[in-house]
C-alpha cells in the first residue's frame, strides 16, 4: 500500500510524464490551529484534478479556482498565505487564529519526480531541496527523518519511511496490524521463521523475512521512529526479539499476552537474559488500549491506537491500559 505522500508524488509524476501541466503544493508553515501539518502535500493538475490534501477541503477548492486552466509554464515557486483575517479564516475553514503558508511549485520536472518516486518505492529516505529563487529541485540521501525546513532561500523536506514497524509472527493478528500500520504511514517488516505461517501471509506492501527474531531485530536496526511488537505467544520466539529490541532506541516495544504471561515474560527476561529494571520498564504488555476487544481485528485496533498515541507523545491515563482497566473492572 502506498503512503499518502508517495501516492501524491507518483500521481504527479505520471501527469508530468504524460505532458500534463501540474503543480505541487506543500504546507510550509502554520500558526495557531491548522487542519494539516507542515510538509503535507497535494498535486493539482491543469484540469482541476487533485490528489492529496493541505486542508479540510476549502483551501483545495480555492487552489482549483485559482490555478485550474492556467497556462503559465515553469517558473519560480509561489508562496500563498491563508487565514490572516478572521473573515478569510472562516471562509477557508481554518480554526480560530489559524494561518497557513503554502508553497506552489509549477510543473516540477518529470525526471526529478521519477527519480524521487523510484527511490521512495525502494524504501529509501530522501531529502528534496527546492530553491525558492527558481524552483530548481535536487535530491539527496537522508540518514534520518527531519521535519520540513525553510532556510537559506530553500525548502528542504524529507520523504520516505520515517516510521517503521517490525512484527514478530505472521498470524492473523499481524495481518490486521500490518494493514493498519501501513495506512498509518509505517513501513512494515514481518518476521516469522515458521514456514507454514509465512506461506499464509497475504498483506501486500510488507517485507516478510524468515530470520530468527533476534537476528531480525539486529538487521532491522530499530531507531527512535521504530516499533517492535512480538505476536507469536511463543516465548522461544518473542523473547529473542524483545531482549534485543529493549536495548535499542525503539519508541515502542511490546508483546501480546495476558497479564499473567506478561509478568512471567518480565521475570524470564530479567533472570535468564539479564535485562535491567530500566530496560524492562520500556516493555509494554499486555499491549493495546482497553476497548473490550476480543477478535483479532479489534485487538489490532487497540494495539495500533496505543502505538500511535506513544508515537504522537500522548500521555495515556493508566486506566486506559489493559492491565489497569481490567484491575479496575475486576476482570
Amino acid at each position: 500500500m502506498d503512503s499518502a505522500d508517495l501516492l501524491v508524488l507518483r500521481t504527479l509524476r505520471d501527469w508530468r510524464r504524460a505532458g500534463r501541466r501540474a503543480r505541487l503544493v506543500t504546507v510550509l508553515r502554520t500558526w495557531g490551529s491548522s487542519p494539516r501539518p507542515p510538509g503535507s502535500i497535494l498535486a493539482l493538475a491543469d484540469d482541476g484534478e487533485l490528489v492529496g490534501s493541505v486542508s479540510g477541503g476549502c483551501i483545495e477548492d480555492d487552489l482549483v479556482h485559482r490555478y485550474a486552466g492556467q497556462d503559465e509554464g515553469a517558473g519560480p515557486p509561489q508562496r500563498l498565505t491563508y487565514g490572516l483575517s478572521a473573515d478569510e479564516a472562516h471562509r477557508f475553514g481554518l480554526p480560530c487564529g489559524g494561518t497557513m503558508e503554502l508553497l506552489v511549485e509549477r510543473d516540477p520536472s518529470a525526471g526529478e519526480l521519477d527519480a524521487l518516486v523510484h527511490r521512495l518505492s525502494a524504501g529509501c529516505l530522501v531529502r528534496r531541496r527546492v530553491r525558492l529563487s527558481d524552483g530548481q529541485a535536487t535530491l539527496e540521501e537522508a540518514d534520518q527523518p527531519q521535519g520540513l525546513q525553510v532556510a537559506d532561500g530553500q525548502v528542504a523536506q524529507t520523504f520516505g519511511p520515517g516510521w517503521r514497524m517490525l512484527l514478530i509472527g505472521a498470524g492473523q493478528l499481524a495481518e490486521y496490524l500490518a494493514t493498519m500500520a501501513a495506512f498509518s504511514g509505517f513501513a512494515v517488516t514481518v518476521c516469522d521463521p515458521r514456514e507454514p505461517h509465512r506461506a499464509a501471509w497475504r498483506v501486500d506492501g510488507t517485507t516478510l523475512v524468515h530470520d530468527m527474531p533476534d537476528d531480525a531485530v539486529t538487521a532491522f536496526r530499530p531507531d527512535r521512529r521504530s516499533a517492535v511488537i512480538a505476536l507469536t505467544h511463543d516465548p522461544k520466539l518473542d523473547d529473542l526479539a524483545l531482549m534485543d529490541a529493549l536495548q535499542t532506541q525503539a519508541f515502542y516495544v511490546g508483546a501480546i499476552g495476558s497479564r499473567r504471561n506478561s509478568e512471567a515474560r518480565r521475570l524470564r527476561l530479567a533472570e535468564h537474559f539479564g535485562l535491567s529494571a530500566d530496560e524492562l520498564r520500556r516493555l509494554r504488555g499486555p499491549i493495546g488500549l482497553y476497548i473490550g476487544s476480543k477478535t483479532p481485528a479489534e485487538i489490532a485496533v487497540s494495539v495500533m491506537a496505543e502505538v500511535l498515541a506513544v508515537k504522537n507523545g500522548v500521555a495515556l491515563p493508566r486506566q486506559m491500559q489493559v492491565e489497569a482497566a481490567k484491575e479496575l473492572l475486576g476482570a
